[in-house]
């Protein structure tokens, strides 16, 4: 009998400094980073390398320092933004690079200005980019639980059969109900045929 294994990913560095009247310094994001590697956190996303100097900074300090657990850095998908992460991550132990761009209707319209097709080809770009730096790739649509579904499940077809490791399914404004995203992850189990290859993240 296989056994599943839960992964714990960690974003407070990222995502958590997003937060109002939150500003961490470098030497703070370290002792952070080094206490989750303390609590046995499998993966830190350690920041956004691409978003500015000092987050760059960050990123390296915690990769070239905090060993254990995967070290990875977000990057929109875009390749220069992939090629700053790469920086960011380069020298950890286990590097990882996220990559990620909107894929609902509505995001891609009004925030990307792009077609479904070019917005398609930046994911699989950014995700073979990212690949060729390091084996450890994750993909995220945002907004997925607003994204058309059919179109959903070729997105993670193509990236996954692009390199991309790990899927996230991003809830990002809040839409779903829990019933409604176990739906979600059940249909992309049943309709992307290589969902096998890659791990789901939610």
């Amino acid at each position: 009998m296989s056994q599943e294994k839960v992964t714990i990913f960690d974003t407070t560095l990222r995502d958590g400094e997003q937060s109002a009247g939150i500003g961490l310094t470098t030497k703070e994001k370290l002792e952070i980073a080094q206490q989750l590697e303390r609590l046995g956190v499998d993966v830190i996303e350690a920041g956004f390398a691409a978003s500015s100097p000092g987050d760059l900074e960050a990123v390296q300090s915690i990769a070239e320092t905090v060993r254990t657990p995967i070290i990875a850095s977000l990057a929109r998908c875009y390749l220069p933004d992939v090629d700053a992460a790469w920086e960011g991550v380069k020298n950890a132990a286990r590097p990882r690079i996220h990559v990620f761009i909107s894929s609902s209707d509505n995001h891609i319209m009004n925030l990307l200005r792009k077609n479904p097709e070019e917005v398609m080809d930046a994911a699989v770009a950014s995700v073979e980019r990212a690949k060729s730096y390091c084996e450890d790739v994750e993909f995220s649509p945002m907004d997925a639980t607003r994204t058309d579904p059919d179109y959903l499940f070729k997105m993670l077809e193509a990236v996954i059969d692009a390199g991309a490791n790990t899927v996230n399914i991003a809830d990002t404004v809040g839409y779903t109900i829990p019933s409604e995203f176990s739906e979600r992850i059940e249909d992309i189990k049943k309709n992307v045929p290589n969902i096998d290859k890659a791990v789901m993240s939610v």
